[in-house]
């Protein structure tokens, strides 16, 4: 009996879901569109994202933040301030984002 090789095919990932896996999800993308503007303190995100609990507004920044596409910066003054500003990766979105933006307005226009 001949065998016949097998040949592995290794499989690509679609960059499209990679995307989607890093800044995927409800509140990633509003997140880092309101980033882009600058850096943010945790209470400032919040009154901009007013419909995202608190537990998925940590979340997300912990996520976005293990990413690398988010820094938290922590001031040791009393108290203590956390600000969130995009890192260079984060910002290499802002194409991606300003589309999402654009479409979006052009979708709730009568």
């Amino acid at each position: 009996m001949k065998m016949t090789p097998t040949v592995e095919i290794e499989q690509v990932p679609c960059p499209v879901a990679t995307t989607i896996g890093v800044i995927g999800g409800k509140w990633k993308p509003v997140l880092l569109f309101n980033l882009l503007s600058g850096p943010k303190r945790y209470s400032e995100l919040q009154r901009l994202v007013a419909d995202a609990s608190d537990r998925m507004l940590t979340r997300s920044l912990r996520e976005m933040e293990s990413d690398k596409l988010v820094n938290r910066t922590i001031y040791p003054e009393v108290p203590v301030r956390v600000e969130y500003s995009l890192t260079k990766d984060g910002r290499t979105l802002f194409p991606i984002l300003e589309a999402m933006n654009a479409w979006g307005l052009q979708r709730s226009s009568p």
